[in-house]
């Protein structure tokens, strides 16, 4: 039988890089060598040599293991009034939203008509992640009272995160979310209990602090909420991880991939076990979100295209869910164009690139497998580090968290300074019209920056 592998016979990488030194006439391989952000060494190419070297089934397996196809496209909407803003709600509805991110951290919960906010939606049907600000069991009450079925969306509040930024101790906010989990163990698809990785992507982290971090802070919240007398049994499957996505294309998909593979590692550490006595493989439901971090108030419409590929690599990655920011985030309010063109990214991505087709697409990349792993790694190792440290609330306190994220926020700059470009802003830039971008936020510990600020 004929077989297309007889006119192609196999190369090893030796042979590969025997003809790369020749093509290079005599200069050595390892100057093409380059070093990501993450302090991680790259290679100028990867064979499937490469992937023999990797726990490659383990790693596939944490992408897929309790997955479906697809992501829900949840745009952000910021509530105004009841009638206001729940007919933006049922609108966005009719125009390609799957859901909702509905920031409620200006408003008071308590006040809130929640019948007429809430009128013609079901939380069944239409999953709705409300963001507050230490609130967490008065939202649940509030909704228990006027929906008696089963919620689908959550409650997002962070309050290790807000600790990290403002200082003030989270255990208040904490005693709510316990409270808000206990409410809604009747809801497994309405997560109370949601960590962020926003705060450091937006203190300038690396993938690697970005991924380190973000375990640390679950660390912080499931001591917490253990010792307020909830089982991990409860507590996993009512969990999300909210992860802020860059413009390093195929970095932050090996982020999203390499989160999956260390949340089943850190269910490892935590010893759950099943009723046969192997690990209980549970996925964990990632909540993506377009960076704030790179957009630029100069020749504002790359923010766009920063937002498309972020999205793309987020997709790709494979959140669960997918918000992505208006390109005028960053220096106004939101418009009804902007916010159009922020939904469609996600509709685009779904209808006319088909890339919900596939669960894990990137799987068997020589290069992004070997780049997952890494991230795994590395992360894993600062991981422990910062456990070490007493976890990730010592380690800030003691200023190591603050200036391992300022050494790689200024790291960022001086790679634009000495030639890495921001389309827009140090090249190809317009300035259409002055304008003036939100304040920058600094807080007693990490701060809220943006790279493009430095060269506006």
């Amino acid at each position: 039988m004929f077989s297309i592998k007889s006119l192609f016979p196999a190369v090893t990488k030796a042979e590969w890089t025997r003809q790369v030194v020749a093509d290079l006439k005599g200069k050595p391989v390892e100057s093409l060598k380059r070093l990501t952000p993450d302090g991680l060494e790259t290679e100028p190419f990867y064979t499937n040599e490469d992937l023999a070297q990797l726990p490659l089934a383990t790693n596939q397996q944490s992408q897929q293991t309790g997955r479906s196809l697809g992501w829900l496209n949840v745009p952000g909407v910021r509530f105004e009034t009841e009638s206001e803003t729940n007919t933006v709600l049922r609108t966005g509805l009719t125009k390609g939203a799957d859901g909702f991110l509905l920031d409620l951290t200006e408003a008071k919960t308590e006040e809130i008509q929640w019948s007429r906010l809430l009128h013609g939606l079901k939380l069944s049907d239409t999953p709705v992640w409300f963001r507050v600000d230490g609130q967490s069991e008065n939202v649940a009450m509030a909704l228990k009272q006027i929906l008696p079925y089963q919620l689908k969306g959550g409650i997002v509040d962070e309050p290790v995160s807000r600790s990290l930024q403002s200082g003030t101790h989270p255990d208040a906010a904490l005693a709510q979310m316990a409270e808000a989990t206990r409410l809604t163990l009747d809801s497994p698809h309405f997560r109370t209990i949601t960590v962020g990785s926003t705060v450091f992507h937006n203190a300038g982290a690396t993938a690697t602090q970005e991924l380190a971090f973000t375990l640390n802070s679950v660390v912080e919240v499931f001591d917490h909420l253990t010792n307020a007398g909830l089982t991990m049994e409860q507590l996993i499957p009512k969990t999300a991880l909210t992860v802020s996505v860059g413009t390093s294309y195929f970095t932050e998909i090996a982020k999203l991939r390499a989160l999956r593979i260390l949340w089943q590692r850190l269910l490892l550490h935590y010893s759950i076990f099943d009723r046969v006595g192997g690990p209980i493989r549970y996925s964990i439901f990632i909540h993506a979100q377009t960076s704030t971090f790179y957009d630029a108030t100069a020749t504002p419409y790359n923010n766009l295209l920063r937002a498309t590929t972020e999205a793309m690599s987020a997709v790709i990655g494979g959140c669960d869910a997918l918000t992505v920011h208006p390109y005028d985030t960053v220096f106004g309010e939101p418009d009804e164009f902007s916010t159009r063109i922020a939904r469609n990214i996600s509709i685009l991505l779904k209808e006319e690139a088909h890339l919900d087709k596939t669960l894990d697409p990137s799987a068997g990349s020589y290069y992004l497998e070997t780049l997952t792993n890494e991230l795994v790694e590395s992360a894993w190792a600062l991981f422990l580090d910062i456990e070490k440290r007493g976890g990730l609330l010592k380690a800030t306190e003691s200023g190591f968290v603050p200036g391992e994220l300022e050494k790689a926020y200024q790291a960022k700059v001086e790679a634009v300074k000495n030639g890495r470009i921001l389309v827009g802003v140090t090249k190809f830039r317009v300035d259409e019209e002055v304008r003036v971008a939100k304040p920058v936020k600094f807080f007693e510990t990490l701060p809220v920056l943006r790279l493009p600020q430095e060269f506006e």
